[in-house]
């Protein structure tokens, strides 16, 4: 059973909504509340620790109902049914999506069981010091390489759960620069280090590149013997990792129906229990199987990721907005924007719809952010005064981890203050000076958490897992295959061939046959 087809443009809601914006995308709403005092109270959802203030928005009432009658139209129940069933839904590669089967508490499949198990007894081996390296001692440093969702989701939530981490050090490498290699190396000893390889198909080029130069610099202290007491593999290629040395026994099976950026939940997540131990992943598994329930259960009019994905579209499709900022009030979170980008401009960044057709309509959104209050001091100008529009997510918690008090108030008094005056802007103040005039009328959402746990962290993630699904299945596209990172890997290859023979004949395009001209003159 495939998923529905349905061009969302042709659609009787598109049509409404083309009309309706006719009416008012010049409509000023700053002063909205004042003339609706129910609408902070309407345009709220309020889900277990989190609370989702959408009031600060360039809809109405109708906005809405058009948006919902969208989502019924494209069929989105339907489609939201077909993946948590296990449809084949990723139709261009034949594979079901089914990331939301690791974090399923109610159905475990068995070979999900028996990862987690596993994780979870070789993971506190490694933290309470029963697994020893080659020379006895006990592990202190854990390096994940790995590329891609191999890296980004680890690294993102070890930065965002540090405050629950033990004494291990965490390290990730993940470009093929050498040098950031050997800056990650230098601080090692090879004696207490444990590598985590991450790679499906145990042959990316960054990945194994990266790991033959650990290996070699493993090999000057250690024998080949050593390296299944160092070295770990996350991968469905087996054969390749044994024949690196690992042993059958630290291989850490993948799914092929889990799409790499989708990753963490499971056997890619090692990294992270070493860093904060299973209970705590195990806890953040449950907010995002929690979250699941929602998106599956929920009304659309008050279901998060549902609400979060229409109005993307309504700014991305009407609005004409190309990007949309993710701006935490959390430096633990500095890594979630990097994260985010993967996740949604892999997903749906895609120009052929479900049909095989060029869609003549914008899909996927650009990603991008950081954290508050250091954004204030840097993009903030152009939110403000910029001449693009760009709707904003603010994400903030009730509570300090450390119990700073001051500094807490603060912070959360920038993020409040922040959506207030990109809403309001000067509207209402007699601005002489035209430099200080701001227009306010700038959308975002408000999603205020009660505290950063591992719990609500998994929730978190999976309102954006789900939000870009909807999307995705708004715009008619294929979210989950990534066939753009392809083309770029199989030229390089070929380029690098070239390099290594010197044999610059072999390339085609003038630019690019001089670059490397350039480039070998300056290595020899």
């Amino acid at each position: 059973m495939s998923l529905p087809k349905i061009n969302p443009t042709k659609t009787a809601a598109w049509k409404k909504l083309e009309k309706h914006f006719q009416e008012i995308k010049v409509q000023q709403m700053q002063d909205v509340f004042l003339k609706d005092s129910d609408r902070a109270d309407r345009f709220k959802i309020e889900w277990q620790d989190f609370y989702l203030d959408y009031s600060k928005n360039r809809i109405t009432d109708k906005t809405l109902s058009f948006l919902l009658e969208l989502a019924e139209e494209v069929k989105l129940k339907e489609a939201i049914s077909q993946q948590f069933s296990g449809e084949k839904i990723n139709e261009t590669e034949n594979r079901e999506v089914l990331h939301t089967a690791l974090r399923d508490f109610e159905n475990w499949k068995p070979e999900v069981k028996a990862t987690l198990q596993k994780m979870k007894h070789f993971s506190e081996e490694i933290i309470n010091g029963s697994h020893k390296g080659f020379t006895g001692k006990a592990i202190t440093d854990v390096v994940n390489i790995g590329i891609g969702g191999s890296h980004l989701g680890p690294e993102m939530v070890t930065e965002a759960l540090q405050f629950y981490k033990n004494h291990l050090k965490i390290h990730f490498i993940a470009n093929i620069d050498g040098d950031a290699v050997a800056e990650t190396l230098n601080k090692l000893n090879p004696e207490t280090t444990l590598f985590i390889v991450v790679s499906k198909s145990f042959t990316t080029q960054e990945t194994i590149a990266n790991v033959s130069l650990v290996k070699d610099w493993f090999l000057t202290s250690g024998t080949k013997k050593d390296i299944q007491k160092h070295f770990v593999a996350v991968s469905v290629n087996e054969e390749g990792a044994k024949e690196f040395g690992i042993s059958e026994d630290n291989i850490f099976p993948m799914q092929d129906w889990v799409g790499g950026r989708f990753s963490l939940w499971g056997s890619v997540g090692l990294s992270i229990c070493c860093a904060i131990g299973f209970s705590n992943f195990e806890a953040m598994l449950k907010g995002a199987f929690e979250m699941d329930n929602h998106f599956k259960k929920e009304d659309f009019s008050n279901n998060l990721p549902v609400l979060l994905a229409l109005l993307s579209v309504w700014y991305n499709n009407f609005f004409k907005a190309e990007t949309e900022a993710v701006v935490a009030y959390s430096q633990y979170l500095n890594k979630l924007a990097p994260y985010l980008q993967q996740a949604v401009m892999e997903s749906n960044g895609k120009s052929i719809d479900r049909n095989g057709e060029t869609v003549n309509y914008q899909t996927g959104t650009i990603v991008w952010g950081s954290v508050g209050t250091n954004a204030q001091h840097a993009f903030f100008q152009l939110l403000h005064q910029g001449t693009k529009l760009i709707p904003t997510d603010f994400i903030g918690f009730s509570e300090s981890l450390h119990g700073n008090i001051e500094n807490h108030n603060i912070l959360m008094a920038n993020f409040f203050a922040q959506t207030e005056v990109l809403w309001e802007g000067t509207h209402t103040k007699n601005a002489e000076n035209p430099f200080e005039i701001f227009d306010g009328n700038k959308p975002t959402n408000s999603i205020l958490i009660k505290k950063l746990t591992p719990k609500n962290l998994g929730s978190l993630l999976a309102i954006y897992e789900h939000k870009l699904f909807v999307q995705g299945i708004v715009w008619n596209i294929f979210s989950f295959d990534q066939w753009g990172v392809e083309l770029g890997k199989t030229v390089a290859k070929e380029t690098l061939q070239a390099i290594e023979n010197s044999n610059f004949s072999v390339i085609e395009n003038a630019s690019t046959k001089n670059l490397l001209s350039k480039f070998s003159n300056s290595n020899h």
